[in-house]
């Protein structure tokens, strides 16, 4: 597992490139969560994606929420071996609760050279405007949202740097039910990545 003690993850760069940050908890990550990454890198104009996983806001407790580290472990095992994807840790250092436009600020004065995206799904799109400086996250790094089932973009007030991808496989598994059929002793090692699957099995998580 990786050491709490270490630097920030340096992500795989190359020359300048357009990244994709895909925020969220991965609790655990999941073929969902792959699925959509590979479509982002291939069928859009992201030529490297990011997981970026969320610290625990030390001011909430979320039941089966495992230790930021484990998280970040079974990322890092989703995406060995594929230079497109990396997992990063670059929140686990920022002051709590964090806010993405904050992250963003950091992010780009690290990697001056790469041009930032942020990658939603479209229930966080309905609350976007909610967001601390929405307004200048969406001018100045974009939005790439990927649509949830039942979703009706009629009902959003668009921006010219939101781009909604509406040929993306619609995906319905979730975090939620993986840890639930885990602690049900159910047999779900095909709707994770191997490696990610073989590691929670050997930690014991979610069995409780």
């Amino acid at each position: 597992m990786s050491n709490p003690i270490t630097d920030i993850l340096t992500p795989k760069t190359y020359p300048r490139q357009k990244v994709g940050l895909y925020f969220g908890s991965f609790n655990p990550i999941h073929i969902g969560h792959m699925a959509i990454a590979n479509y982002m890198v291939e069928f859009t104009e992201i030529n490297q994606l990011w997981f970026v996983v969320s610290p625990q806001n030390p001011h909430k407790r979320k039941v089966n929420l495992l230790d930021d580290y484990q998280r970040l472990e079974i990322v890092q095992r989703a995406v060995e071996g594929d230079e497109r994807l990396s997992a990063s840790n670059f929140e686990f250092y920022l002051p709590k609760p964090s806010y993405t436009i904050d992250t963003l600020a950091y992010i780009k004065e690290r990697h001056p050279k790469n041009d930032f995206v942020i990658l939603m799904g479209s229930d966080n799109l309905e609350s976007f405007h909610k967001w601390k400086n929405y307004e200048i996250i969406v001018e100045n790094y974009g939005v790439i949202v990927y649509p949830r089932p039942g979703f009706d973009k009629s009902k959003i007030r668009m921006h010219k740097n939101i781009t909604i991808v509406e040929k993306a496989p619609l995906m319905e598994i979730s975090s939620s039910f993986i840890r639930k059929a885990i602690q049900q002793e159910k047999d779900v090692r095909h709707f994770l990545p191997p490696k990610s699957w073989k590691y929670i099995e050997e930690m014991n998580f979610y069995k409780k």
